[in-house]
């Protein structure tokens, strides 16, 4: 008898080591240096062409520089750890009574960035907007942030064609859009820090639906500055209107110098550095005008 066996088949599976791939290196996300991180900032605010629009235009610029090292000295022996950066705060561009604006020359700029760069300090670039379309109206300044030590403002209060007889007026939309124009800037030139932007308000009327402005931008430092003069008792209720705002969690604050010239239209008297510390939340932009 003849058995037959069936045929053994035999696999030949190759060898596979079935370990996972080693896992890829996080990349930690970029972090983008602020000026906010670990200082203050106090401010000398005008028009380098004009000894009445405030305390900047008052003295050359050498002289200036030499008075606000001493005021911000003055507020770094009051803030304990944190330090304390002098800025020059220009007025870019001026309005004028038609609604049209004088702007600041080339040459005039480049002064101020180059001896705030040589000394340790900032420059802001302020534009108080008249008649013309915010984000347009900024457009033209950022060539200037190509420089580390320049950041730029925009002024609502005159963002009308009637300066003097009416408070302009700024929507959260165009706040909005001038981050976006200015980050998508930094980004384009490859510019690997966070810029300031200054929105002054004294009066709820100078930003239309303010709870609708952003503060994300992850390259933007939005600096919501109080800057209405007057007493103390004033100033002070008016912050206190103006802080109602988490969406604007950083806040500034300017103080108005009494002038020889004029009888009204500054802080009588003017809140000391300490009280100004002491207000809530505490400003971290201090400007003299």
């Amino acid at each position: 008898m003849i058995r037959i066996l069936p045929f053994l088949f035999i696999v030949f599976i190759p060898l596979v080591c079935f370990t996972q791939d080693p896992p890829l290196p996080t990349i930690p996300p970029v972090v983008y240096p602020s000026l906010l991180q670990d200082q203050m900032i106090v401010a000398y605010y005008g028009s380098p062409k004009s000894k009445k629009m405030g305390i900047l235009g008052e003295q050359s610029l050498e002289e200036t520089g030499r008075l606000l090292k001493i005021q911000a000295s003055e507020w770094d022996g009051l803030n304990g750890e944190q330090k304390v950066l002098p800025a020059l705060h220009l007025i870019y561009a001026t309005i004028w009574p038609d609604g049209n604006l004088g702007i600041l020359p080339d040459s005039t700029v480049q002064a101020y960035v180059e001896y705030a760069a040589k000394n340790s300090m900032i420059v802001v670039l302020d534009h108080q907007l008249g008649k013309y379309a915010p984000v347009e109206a900024v457009r033209s300044m950022l060539k200037w942030l190509k420089y580390p030590q320049v950041h730029l403002a925009v002024d609502p209060e005159w963002k009308t064609e009637n300066p003097g007889l009416e408070i302009g007026t700024v929507k959260a939309s165009d706040i909005n859009d001038i981050q976006k124009l200015m980050q998508d800037f930094l980004i384009q030139e490859n510019i690997m820090q966070k810029k300031i932007l200054i929105v002054h308000q004294f009066h709820y009327k100078m930003i239309s639906d303010r709870d609708q402005v952003r503060s994300d931008f992850e390259r933007i430092d939005l600096i919501h500055h109080i800057d209405g003069f007057g007493a103390p008792g004033l100033k002070k209720t008016i912050y206190a209107a103006m802080s109602r705002t988490p969406n604007l969690p950083i806040k500034g604050f300017k103080l108005f110098l009494p002038k020889s010239w004029k009888i009204a239209g500054f802080d009588i008297p003017m809140l000391t550095p300490t009280q100004v510390l002491g207000l809530t939340p505490k400003p971290v932009y201090i400007s003299y005008q």
